[in-house]
């Protein structure tokens, strides 16, 4: 059979393709991964706007209030000449936060209308891919099928990095001019005589360079707001996401493969669009949102703890190396994503293609950084709160960015070897399903904690390298570099929910099996790259987080947190027990939404064989699914999301801001052990599946060449 001629009615529905099916009833079902898709999206995003609005709002009547209304005189002023703090003129933190959460809303939007629109193109692809020779032997060109998923995952990559760069400098120059220039002015920073050189007790001291400094921190601070904004609707989204997938993703197959013997997406289970939409709506708008969170924290964070060196706030230029960082690794990303153009793609080569692209972008972001740190002075101070003021040369500065840059690539590449079908850890699961699902179940959870601790002796060492040579600085620039080549990282991630929706299309498009055995070798390498941009999100959120505490511990006025203080250790545990609840709340979440949808897909599928056991037509209930998994999502996602932003707030209301840094102390030490393992857990689980399915798919080829068949069932 001739699959192109499978591609011959198809350009009502998806311009510019062709396909013409066994059943045209499947095909219809097509336009509910977009109306799915949007659907979740609008309903989501209504509510998350809501929290935006309120959560402005609280922001302009508290931080914003307080900049507003300042009564302060700016120290260091000569006798006679004092002035004011010069006060904001605009609720300046409100709308920076405003503007994040509508940016990683547009960032998650974009993200499902790429996946949507790229995925009907990838089945069409493989269809199209031919078999070719290599090493004498024929093997199947899955490259045109690649490219397309690849491609989709590029534009996302681009997109999202481009567009966070690109508000976050408009952001910035706006406030400048409308506040800070004419703030700055105000203090007369060029008359040196309305200046003392001396402090209180006859020591020398740059009042002018100090007033300067704290009036650029409070800028970058009001900056920071964007961040903020970002992170918060990127939680829920992620978290509302994250359960609509799963549930679906769950309930779909525990029906269909177990109970009913169907095959993973079949056009008769009602599950298979909730399943298909959850890979755009979770993996993909989410996981946009959540890494453009990521990426705008990391930036603020950087951008504020600059504001402390005195050489940095003198040199305007300076102060915006962070954006210098994401810029040069958006060019080192352009130029690595052309490589891929010298791989030939097969189903033993998908995997090795993506990690080339992963080391690629990593070399060539070394080498394009080098140019780039002219940008800093020879040698600048950073303050620090214990006066441990660090003396930092642009050399090392660049190695706090480069610790950074191959750490990631190192957890990458072990996050890869833990979760790819082609090692060891990945088949000994494998072997293990022989003996049933418990020893599957236990070696699945050991692999995710031996996993976790190549990434934490990397994180290690980079923490303890940049707070050396450059304190709470050198952990913001750290921060970057790993994300510096965030656009090949979301490249990768994002074209693993293509691929496995382009899997689901050739399945509910009855095409022949081998299509499917091509997208499931996709589809199979996509896993283990959301996996790794899960290790690039956990280990850039650690260093994040770390330089945030760092930014909140300084502003308190604190020193470090002291396990023999009874607040503070409370908050430590506190704190380091908040995942494990912030994973039961999403864990329970999905599995009472999966029971909910099993239930509706038990009742749909055996009243349609009712309905063709009377003679008459059956159409399962596609949008049924959709809706519970909707509703569940949004309902249950408040509780997690309520719990992260909330405990903080309570803390601090009530015991103070000690309670506070032992909080967040514990929620960073233990919250990436979590991310690690539980990531990686569920990466090489699904990897098993896939391994096992392709080795199924081996038996039914050797069926069909033996006895003229390719469905087991036949042989009874």
């Amino acid at each position: 059979m001739d699959y192109l001629e499978c591609f011959q009615s198809l350009s009502i529905l998806f311009p510019p393709f062709t396909i013409k099916f066994r059943s045209l009833d499947p095909l219809l079902t097509f336009a509910s991964f977009l109306q799915g898709a949007i659907s979740f999206l609008n309903q989501e995003y209504l509510y998350l706007g809501i929290f935006a609005a309120v959560f402005a709002i609280i922001l302009g009547v508290t931080v914003d209030a307080y900049e507003m209304s300042r009564s302060e005189k700016v120290g260091g002023r000569t006798s006679g000449n004092d002035v004011d703090v010069p006060v904001t003129n605009f609720p300046y933190t409100a709308i920076a936060f405003l503007v994040g959460a509508g940016t990683s809303i547009l960032a998650g939007y974009i993200g499902m209308r790429i996946a949507v629109y790229t995925n009907t193109r990838t089945t069409f692809q493989c269809c199209a891919g031919e078999i070719i020779q290599s090493g004498g032997k024929d093997i199947k060109d899955l490259s045109a099928g690649f490219m397309t998923a690849f491609r989709g995952g590029q534009v996302l990559g681009f997109v999202l990095v481009g567009l966070a760069l690109l508000i976050l400098e408009v952001i910035v120059s706006v406030f400048k001019a409308a506040w800070f220039d004419g703030a700055l002015e105000s203090l007369g920073l060029d008359d040196d005589s309305l200046w003392q050189t001396t402090d209180p007790q006859g020591e020398p001291t740059n009042y002018k360079d100090l007033a300067a400094q704290d009036l650029v921190r409070r800028l970058f601070e009001l900056v920071a707001g964007y961040g903020l904004g970002g992170s918060s609707v990127a939680l829920f989204g992620r978290v509302g996401g994250g359960i609509y997938t799963k549930a679906a993703d769950v309930g779909a197959d525990l029906v269909g493969k177990n109970l009913k013997d169907l095959n993973e997406d079949d056009p008769n289970n009602p599950g298979t669009i909730a399943d298909n939409v959850g890979d755009n709506v979770g993996d993909i708008a989410g996981m946009g949102a959540d890494l453009f969170g990521s990426l705008a924290e990391s930036t603020c964070a950087a951008l504020v703890v600059s504001s402390t060196s005195p050489e940095l706030v003198k040199n305007t230029d300076c102060l915006y190396f962070p954006l210098v960082v994401t810029s040069v690794g958006i060019v080192a990303s352009f130029v690595s994503v052309l490589f891929v153009h010298f791989f030939t793609v097969t189903v033993e080569t998908v995997q090795a293609t993506l990690k080339w692209q992963l080391g690629i972008s990593t070399i060539l972001m070394t080498l394009c950084l080098v140019p780039a740190m002219w940008f800093l002075p020879e040698e600048f101070t950073m303050l620090e709160a214990d006066k441990d003021n660090k003396k930092v040369t642009r050399w090392l500065a660049y190695g706090c960015v480069m610790f950074g840059l191959w750490s990631g690539m190192v957890i990458g590449f072990v996050t890869e070897y833990f979760t790819s079908n082609a090692y060891g850890p990945t088949l000994a699961l494998c072997k293990a399903c022989k003996m049933g699902p418990a020893p599957n179940i236990i070696q699945g959870l050991a692999l995710g904690y031996m996993s976790t601790i190549i990434p934490i002796i990397m994180l290690t060492a980079t923490i303890a390298y940049a707070f050396a040579v450059a304190g709470m600085y050198g952990i913001g620039l750290a921060a970057l570099g790993m994300l510096g080549s965030l656009p090949v990282a979301l490249t990768i991630d994002g074209y693993g929910p293509i691929s496995d929706n382009a899997g689901g299309i050739a399945e509910m498009s009855l095409l022949p099996g081998d299509i499917r055995d091509r997208t499931d070798a996709l589809d199979a390498a996509g896993n283990t790259t959301a996996a790794v941009g899960k290790g690039f999100a956990i280990g850039s959120a650690a260093l994040v987080g770390l330089a945030l505490f760092g930014a909140f511990v300084t502003r308190i006025d604190g020193k470090s947190v002291d396990i023999l203080q009874p607040t503070q250790f409370a908050g430590l545990l506190i704190g380091a027990m908040l995942p494990y609840a912030f994973s039961a709340l999403t864990m329970t979440a999905v599995g009472d939404a999966a029971f909910k949808m099993m239930e509706f897909i038990i009742e749909d599928y055996e009243k349609g064989q009712a309905e063709i056991a009377a003679g008459r037509k059956y159409k399962p209930d596609y949008q049924g699914c959709i809706t519970i998994s909707t509703n569940a999502s949004l309902v249950k996602m408040i509780a997690p999301g309520a719990l992260v932003i909330l405990t903080p707030l309570v803390a601090g209301a009530i015991f103070g801001p000690a309670a506070v840094e032992g909080l967040l102390a514990g929620a960073i030490v233990s919250g990436v052990q979590v991310a690690i393992s539980a990531s990686n857990t569920g990466g090489a689980w699904d990897n098993c599946k896939k391994e096992i399915e392709k080795n199924n798919s081996e038996i039914r080829a050797q069926w069909k060449l033996d006895y003229g068949i390719d469905d087991v069932k036949k042989l009874d």
